[in-house]
């Protein structure tokens, strides 16, 4: 739909005044980008639908403290990685982040395996995303927050309670997890193509 800016306040307040049929348009608008921006971070659809409503249910919660001035797709963006980011968090199984495991190994067998990679890939997005849903949570949020959020190391750390270290080598072993498992979707996908 692209809603303009005036639309957007309309709804906004709409909003602010309990209108469902305003609710229901701001849905509407930022459902599709808002879903795929959870995907990024869920370990299936159910678990990013489960965070988008959780989401959206903050964006009612809070729309009286939207900045007016600033870009109300962003601000809701922000809403959504910081509900996915609490899921994680809260989630037991998100705590494989790991706290070891030597940097220089990680990069030698990423160094290896990008030359396969990438005299094979012939990749979109939509396959990124699909392998992205096999990492690990913990790896999930830091490739996430550092390759798609532009967050810096030392951002990473205190947005989920590690140390910078921690986060440059779950970065450095996501991508490496991320590379194995797009390679084994590309030779799966030959042997069944024949």
């Amino acid at each position: 739909m692209n809603a303009n800016k005036a639309e957007y306040l309309e709804w906004i307040d709409g909003c602010l005044s309990n209108d469902r049929k305003a609710q229901r348009q701001l849905y509407k608008e930022f459902y599709g980008k808002m879903l795929s921006i959870c995907m990024r971070y869920a370990g299936d659809r159910d678990e990013a639908k489960d965070i988008l409503q959780d989401g959206f249910i903050k964006v009612f919660q809070s729309l009286d403290k939207f900045n007016q001035d600033g870009s109300l797709e962003g601000w809701i963006r922000r809403i959504m990685v910081n509900t996915a980011l609490d899921k994680i968090r809260k989630d037991k199984r998100s705590l494989t982040l790991s706290q070891s495991e030597d940097l220089l190994d990680v990069g030698v067998q990423m160094e290896e395996e990008e030359e396969d990679l990438d005299e094979r890939m012939e990749l979109n997005m939509k396959d990124v995303i699909r392998a992205m849903q096999d990492l690990s949570p913990g790896y999930k949020a830091v490739f996430n927050l550092y390759v798609l959020e532009n967050m810096t190391h030392r951002e990473i750390a205190e947005e989920l309670g590690i140390s910078e270290g921690t986060s440059k080598s779950n970065l450095a072993k996501a991508k490496l997890n991320l590379r194995k498992i797009l390679l084994n979707n590309i030779n799966a996908s030959k042997i069944s193509n024949g």
